[in-house]
């Protein structure tokens, strides 16, 4: 397969993700008795976004700058399953740069995986070459391993010999300025509740000013309520809050999320840490320091930041080119073929 083949397939595949077929819409409905995370509205959400960016344009201009030949390598792929499709940009990145996919989904992915790639294979029968889903991964040339700081040192383990990208961990940050409009916090709504926050572009930590008012955060978040609705994390809510009241932790509490302060950076579900601050470049210097643990920050306003920062509420809609970790996968087979 050519590279202007592959680009071409990617595009009717996302072409198809933005406008789904009554049986389709039907197989991801019954994502949530798999695993009831993957809930429909979460699942489509996720397929917008991944949809709408595989355009010819924006395929074409995001590996444009590598050969992206055809190859016979194989890349061990161990995928996440915290987010509906969260490890598609590796698959992506993968078959676009004419690797062959062996990959190993997570118990939590439910099938969709396989769904949307036998779907691609339709749009383009010779992926079928390139693709398989595997129990364990086997003579493989590379691998992108995705996983917790306690996997990754199993997988540096196994893998360390083999030319690799391992990920960790990672967290997102809010930096508030104090004079956000209500508009701009309920955006900020959208960063924190997005797939129930399990994500690692998910808001677990606000760092605001010494005068801001928390009731303003918590009433332009009120939309959101909905979120306690479903169990599972209706159920983390329920228990955290329970901690923090045996123990007699100081917290905030609006029936749906618990803000509590804290100084650090990743907090349990249904909780958003904060912190206050005096001086913004002191956070900005303090960020810089961590920013190997740190995903990506929102803010209303620039900062002087070597970490990827979006508008508030765009936390969950990163482009093709915003890597998770920063590392620049297409670089990494292209340096590899």
């Amino acid at each position: 397969m050519t590279k202007e083949i592959r680009i071409l397939a990617l595009e009717k595949l996302g072409k198809w993700m933005q406008n789904l077929d009554a049986e389709s819409k039907s197989f991801l409905e019954s994502l949530s008795f798999k695993n009831p995370w993957y809930t429909y509205d979460n699942v489509i959400k996720q397929f917008h976004v991944i949809g709408s960016s595989l355009s010819i344009e924006n395929l074409t201009q995001w590996v444009s700058p590598y050969q992206a030949v055809d190859n016979s390598k194989t890349v061990g792929l161990i995928l996440a399953g915290n987010l509906p499709l969260v490890g598609f940009h590796d698959i992506l990145v993968t078959l676009i740069m004419g690797f062959n996919a062996q990959i190993k989904v997570s118990s939590d992915d439910a099938g969709l995986t396989s769904f949307v790639l036998t779907r691609l294979i339709q749009i383009e029968p010779d992926f079928n070459q390139k693709i398989q889903i595997v129990e364990t991964l086997s003579n493989f040339d590379l691998v992108i391993a995705t996983g917790s700081n306690n996997t990754a040192r199993y997988f540096e383990y196994y893998f360390g010999k083999k030319p690799n990208v391992i990920r960790k961990n990672r967290n997102s940050i809010a930096i508030l300025h104090g004079d956000e409009s209500k508009e701009e916090l309920t955006k900020l709504g959208s960063d924190i509740f997005d797939y129930f926050g399990m994500g690692c572009r998910s808001v677990s930590k606000l760092f605001i000013p010494q005068d801001f008012e928390i009731s303003r955060f918590f009433e332009a978040v009120e939309e959101f309520k909905d979120v306690a609705n479903h169990y599972k994390y209706n159920n983390n809510y329920d228990y955290n809050k329970s901690i923090y009241l045996i123990n007699g932790d100081k917290h905030y509490d609006n029936g749906f999320l618990l803000l509590k302060e804290d100084k650090n950076n990743t907090s349990p579900l249904a909780v958003v840490f904060y912190e206050r601050y005096d001086d913004i470049s002191k956070v900005e210097s303090e960020m810089n320091t961590i920013k190997d643990q740190i995903q990506c920050i929102v803010s209303s306003k620039p900062l002087a930041l070597d970490i990827p920062t979006f508008p508030l509420g765009q936390s969950q809609c990163p482009s093709l080119s915003d890597y998770a970790d920063g590392i620049n996968t297409l670089e990494f087979l292209d340096k590899n073929q």
